[in-house]
């Protein structure tokens, strides 16, 4: 075969399976409908870790607030419509394969362990296929707050995750009758950064 036909049937591969990963409407998604979150296997590597259980909020969906999307527990646990939940919280999306999720999450658990009783700290494995990856990062960073996922991408469609759509990780904040009141693209490293976005975007001074 020639070079020339090589080169050119390689390019046309290579395009395909890049379209073949985007979930805007740009080409074909490919992601299996059949990711399994809860699984005997997850739900032992949860206990190890000591995640906590998701709790589902009892608020009803509000103007401004989250979608009324209902998102199962990540290694098992009640499923949770965001709608609703109230705050005051710091939701972070993150995923098993994120690299700047990686080093916050220690911090964002340090601030948990810290802060649970003022501000809550809910995960969200987002657009994520790899639910047993998440859970080994989780473990790695000795994560414990509780997570929900979002294996189909889900919530890719949904305006109040759009900032997520330029990559993870993300913080949204909801305040008390469940708006989203700030985001910020997250990166943090500390327990201190988190505390200074949490006075930005809740008003909550820890």
């Amino acid at each position: 075969m020639r070079p020339a036909l090589v080169a050119g049937l390689v390019g046309a591969l290579l395009a395909a399976s890049l379209t073949a990963c985007t979930s805007d409407g740009g080409g074909i998604d490919v992601r299996p409908p059949d990711v399994k979150v809860d699984t005997p296997a997850l739900r032992k590597a949860k206990d190890r870790i000591g995640m906590e259980d998701c709790e589902p909020g009892s608020g009803e969906p509000v103007d401004g607030g989250l979608p009324s999307v209902t998102l199962p527990c990540l290694a098992g646990g009640p499923d949770v419509d965001l709608s609703s939940l109230r705050g005051p919280m710091v939701i972070n999306l993150w995923q098993a394969n994120c690299g700047p999720c990686r080093k916050e999450m220690p911090a964002l658990q340090a601030f948990h362990e810290r802060y649970a009783g003022e501000v809550a700290v809910v995960g969200i494995d987002f657009n994520d296929v790899h639910p047993d990856g998440a859970m080994a990062l989780a473990e790695e960073t000795g994560a414990t707050y509780p997570s929900v996922a979002d294996p189909g991408g889900d919530l890719m469609a949904q305006e109040a995750f759009a900032i997520a759509r330029r990559g993870l990780p993300v913080f949204l904040f909801v305040d008390e009758s469940g708006r989203v009141v700030g985001e910020d693209s997250g990166g943090i490293t500390s327990v201190a950064e988190v505390e200074d976005l949490v006075a930005e975007h809740l008003g909550i001074e820890l």
